[in-house]
């Protein structure tokens, strides 16, 4: 990739490259339009994996799903999701010593993890693909509101791909980009807690159908985010380049391989990795407490395989923190997980995003079907001990069954087993859990 930066200075002398990004966003809406491949009739909304159809100005009059509807400049798609969860725990001894060193106190919990409004459209009046999202959240652990997902995506077919700017996920790591309604798993798992759920800026990601080689490239900063509580590093660049020997639609079979490269500058020169043990209603059980750090690397790698209703997967990662007036530092992280639909259910790729979607629904509870249901058993670890920073390692075991009831409702009964070696023991916690979750997209 040929990198190409305008720095200019801001107020407290650093460089910015931002502006020439914009530039060249503004630059293709400007440009004549020559499309040398013809653009998908469905495009991204956003850059989590669901598409809306771009719809022609004469098609006013057609049924139109519940939720969407076509106004004389663009689409309008409105959606919300909800999910809330309830936790207790089984604790031995040693364990309970273990949250007694950290001042942490393990209860059992029923509350909100987050509740979103959704917008979306794709405007009719341009010949180029010009979509727009808003998605706006509660946050039910921090008890605030928040924008999410929220920007515009322009499609670039004469790159075989698409533009985002605005807030969204940086593109580091296939489970972390997929909509957080829509992963195997109850949440993603503890190595990925070093990246930050969102960043504001610009990413260019796309698929070559003839390689069938994939790319999500982007720059983000904190110009926008900086104060927020995702917001932990001012900059960083981020790339994720894969490779699709199989996808086969009609045979529902899909082999997806890619590596992951993120470069970062941790914010004010200080980081504190910290991790839930995929638990949202459970404290950070492993910290390294604040270190310093100018820059980092992190470098991951992913391969996923389906095969109709099996689908096998693993993410590995490494962070790397750097320092010129302390010490440097690794952590090494990673996962590995395996799904089975009871009821034969095939979860769809996305070559829009390069990720997985939805696990569609053939017939519902509601109309007398079964719905979709899923066996998973997802096995992960983090360690956050190295050198003299001791924030301790956990690795944990999660059998759990996804009842997909209906397109909008999905249940989900997990059970899980942890160690968590910290302070010189090594505790061990069993997590019974239960999520109710409501999505209209």
């Amino acid at each position: 990739m040929i990198k190409v930066f305008l720095r200019i200075k801001n107020r407290k002398g650093s460089s910015e490259t931002l502006p020439l990004l914009c530039f060249i966003v503004a630059a293709f809406l400007l440009l004549p339009y020559q499309s040398i491949c013809q653009e998908k009739k469905n495009v991204p909304d956003g850059t989590e994996g669901v598409t809306i159809e771009k719809r022609s100005q004469d098609s006013i009059s057609k049924k139109l799903p519940p939720n969407e509807f076509n106004g004389p400049y663009s689409t309008f798609r409105i959606g919300a999701g909800y999910i809330g969860d309830a936790t207790t725990y089984s604790q031995d001894d040693v364990f309970k010593k273990q949250m007694d060193s950290a001042n942490i106190d393990i209860n059992p919990t029923v509350q909100t993890r987050d509740f979103r409004i959704l917008g979306s459209g794709v405007l009719t009046t341009v010949k180029r693909t010009i979509g727009w999202k808003f998605a706006y959240m509660y946050d039910g652990d921090e008890k605030i509101w928040m924008l999410r997902e929220t920007g515009v995506t322009i499609g670039v077919p004469e790159l075989n791909g698409h533009i985002f700017v605005g807030r969204t996920k940086e593109g580091f790591s296939m489970i972390k980009v997929m909509n957080g309604h829509s992963p195997w798993g109850y949440e993603r798992q503890m190595a990925l807690d070093v990246i930050p759920i969102l960043a504001d800026g610009i990413k260019f990601f796309g698929m070559s159908p003839k390689s069938k080689i994939f790319w999500n490239l982007g720059y983000f900063n904190d110009f926008m985010s900086k104060g927020q509580g995702f917001s932990t590093f001012s900059s960083q660049y981020v790339a994720r380049v894969g490779w699709l020997p199989i996808n086969k639609p009609e045979k529902k079979q899909t082999l997806h391989i890619a590596t992951n490269l993120r470069y970062a500058k941790p914010l004010d020169g200080k980081i504190t990795l910290k991790s839930r043990p995929e638990s949202n209603n459970t404290p950070h059980l492993i910290n390294t407490g604040s270190f310093e750090t100018d820059h980092s690397s992190h470098i991951g790698g992913e391969i996923f395989y389906a095969n109709k209703r099996f689908t096998i997967g693993s993410e590995v990662i490494t962070h790397n923190f750097y320092s010129d007036k302390a010490d440097d530092h690794k952590f090494f992280g990673g996962n590995v997980m395996v799904g089975y639909s009871l009821t034969g259910g095939s979860r769809p790729y996305k070559t829009e995003g390069s990720i997985f979607g939805f696990m569609p629904v053939t017939k519902s509870v509601f109309k007398g079907g079964l719905g979709e249901i899923e066996a998973v058993v997802a096995a992960s670890t983090l360690n956050l001990n190295d050198g003299n920073i001791k924030g301790g390692q956990m690795w944990r075991i999660t059998p759990m069954i996804n009842w997909y009831m209906s397109r909008v409702i999905r249940w989900e009964l997990i059970y899980g087993y942890g160690v968590l070696d910290r302070y010189g023991m090594e505790g061990k916690v069993q997590f019974f859990e239960s999520r109710i979750q409501f999505t209209v997209m």
